[in-house]
């Protein structure tokens, strides 16, 4: 069953090829008398009867695909159409012509793989109809459906006629299995005449074979002689490679021992040049802070003699000061006069007249005539030099030489 199952899968792949082919070549539009066509039914109908199982009734056995194809109307209600205008065809009188017009329909529908997948997907009610081995319940039934998706591109117009239908019979049939039995001939003389090759080429490779065998005996034989020398120098290489193994330990050892050496010296020298780094950036900041210290002496030095020169300066303005305050004291020791209170010169007792007239000494505030009030002296109560007496401007005088001095 699997070998017939593959050949109808590849017999429906080489008809639907063919048939795909031809149609593009004629613009698409096919009719009955198209032989690509032809030949498609012929390989659908022989899909679709295998594996069928034969059904007894009171006239006889039954084997026809059109009950399968009657289930069409009840999973799917769009075949109902294809099933009433296959039972009113007046013309058809057996089954296998209204599986075939059923066919044909479905195909100018362009619905022929929709209704198989409808039926591969219920295959609990095919079982009632097919072998559990058959190509309709199996997994080439599904692929079956996938080549036909191809043929919705077709547009068949196909002439039904009853007693045509029902006289597609055994010739036609007979005539395309006796086309294939021809081609699987072929292909078979074609596998003889390759298996005849295949096995002249094992007998070329068995000789062959033979031959290698009996070199590889003879270098067997050559390479014993030269095996054994091999060893005995083999033998002789191990004890100098255990001597020269021993030598080696003892050179590692010494080795280590040197590394070790030679580290601590590395770990000495560095804690040698970390300290010679910590001395000199000691030595750097002792420069720096000496640099620093020179530059706080200066400053230091200029600050106190700076310090000196303030010293002096306050001394002067404290001496200034006093003298400030010994004028003020005078002054507000001294009443200003009024005009109308001095009749004569405080000093030379003159009488004021018109042509003698008064004058306030700016320092102790009494009335002059200008002959005693003729000098100018700076105060410290008055910004530029005025008008005081001659007693004041003299005691003035002593006071400031004395100052001075």
């Amino acid at each position: 069953m699997m070998e017939e199952r593959a050949n109808l899968m590849h017999m429906m792949k080489l008809s639907i090829k063919v048939l795909l082919q031809s149609a593009l070549s004629l613009g698409r539009s096919l009719d009955a008398e198209h032989a690509p066509l032809q030949q498609f039914f012929v390989v659908m109908e022989h899909c679709l009867k295998h594996g069928l199982k034969v059904k007894k009734s009171f006239i006889g056995q039954n084997k026809s695909f059109f009950g399968p194809l009657e289930l069409v109307e009840k999973l799917c209600p769009e075949a109902s159409d294809i099933a009433t205008s296959v039972r009113n065809l007046p013309e058809l009188k057996t089954a296998v012509g209204r599986g075939r017009a059923w066919l044909y329909l479905a195909l100018m529908q362009k619905k022929l793989a929709d209704y198989l997948k409808v039926l591969i997907d219920n295959k609990h009610l095919l079982s009632e109809f097919y072998e559990p081995e058959a190509l309709m319940m199996e997994e080439e039934g599904m692929v079956i459906v996938g080549l036909l998706v191809g043929l919705n591109v077709l547009d068949a117009n196909l002439c039904l006629k009853g007693e045509d239908l029902d006289s597609q019979n055994a010739e036609s049939s007979l005539q395309q299995k006796n086309e294939a039995i021809t081609s699987f001939e072929g292909k078979t003389n074609q596998v003889m005449s390759s298996m005849k090759q295949m096995e002249e080429r094992l007998q070329h490779s068995e000789r062959a074979r033979q031959g290698a065998e009996e070199r590889s005996h003879k270098l067997q034989q050559e390479l014993g002689g030269r095996i054994s020398a091999l060893q005995r120098q083999l033998s002789q290489l191990h004890e100098q490679c255990s001597s020269l193994e021993k030598e080696l330990k003892s050179e590692k050892e010494h080795r280590q021992a040197l590394q070790r050496e030679l580290q601590h010296e590395k770990d000495t020298s560095c804690l040698l040049r970390t300290e010679l780094q910590q001395v000199e950036g000691l030595k750097k900041e002792l420069r720096e802070l000496q640099d620093e210290k020179a530059e706080l002496q200066k400053i230091c030095e200029e600050q106190e003699q700076a310090l000196q020169e303030m010293g002096l300066h306050l001394s002067q303005s404290k001496l200034k000061m006093e003298d400030i305050k010994e004028v003020n004291q005078a002054l507000k020791g001294h009443a200003w006069l009024k005009d109308d209170e001095a009749t004569h010169c405080r000093q030379c007792e003159k009488e004021f007249s018109i042509s003698r007239r008064k004058h306030h000494c700016r320092n102790c505030g009494h009335i002059f005539c200008n002959t005693c009030s003729s000098n100018e002296l700076a105060l410290p109560s008055y910004p530029k030099p005025v008008r005081v007496c001659d007693g004041c401007h003299t005691l003035l005088l002593q006071r400031c030489s004395s100052t001075a001095s």
